[in-house]
């Protein structure tokens, strides 16, 4: 496993990418929007990993929810593995408690959430890079 990014909730996405890009540098910056999850996101490519700006896309959904508790800040890290499936059944063999099945995440990937009573209070993402056959 290795980190895949380190996701931040935002309520404007426009202006928090404008602060990151020049706080950091960043001129690689892509926008996605990710309708299971009900987020807009900027991704910005460091040259180790990724930070990923979300903002909502309606008042409902989790980060919605998350910036109406906690504000603007740190939501969670992904993990990125090869074989999700496989990490995340060994993982509940373990007893992880995970947030929901495995579904459809950004630019193609496979994701699942696990709880944060199960590493000590920090959200997590498994994610699993597209495979060639999701690519064609």
């Amino acid at each position: 496993m290795r980190v895949d990014h380190v996701a931040i909730a935002v309520r404007d996405i426009q202006a928090a990418t404008q602060k990151y890009k020049q706080a950091l540098g960043v001129a690689d910056i892509e926008y996605e929007t990710v309708e299971s999850e009900g987020v807009r996101v900027a991704i910005l490519h460091l040259d180790n990993c990724r930070i990923e700006l979300m903002e909502p896309i309606g008042e409902t959904g989790p980060i919605a929810k998350f910036l109406q508790k906690r504000g603007e800040g740190l939501h969670h890290i992904a993990l990125q593995t090869q074989d999700i499936q496989s990490e995340s059944d060994r993982m509940m063999e373990l007893g992880t408690s995970f947030l929901g099945d495995i579904r459809p995440g950004s630019r193609g990937t496979q994701v699942t959430f696990i709880h944060p009573k199960s590493l000590h209070g920090v959200l997590a993402e498994l994610c699993s890079p597209p495979t060639q056959s999701d690519t064609k």
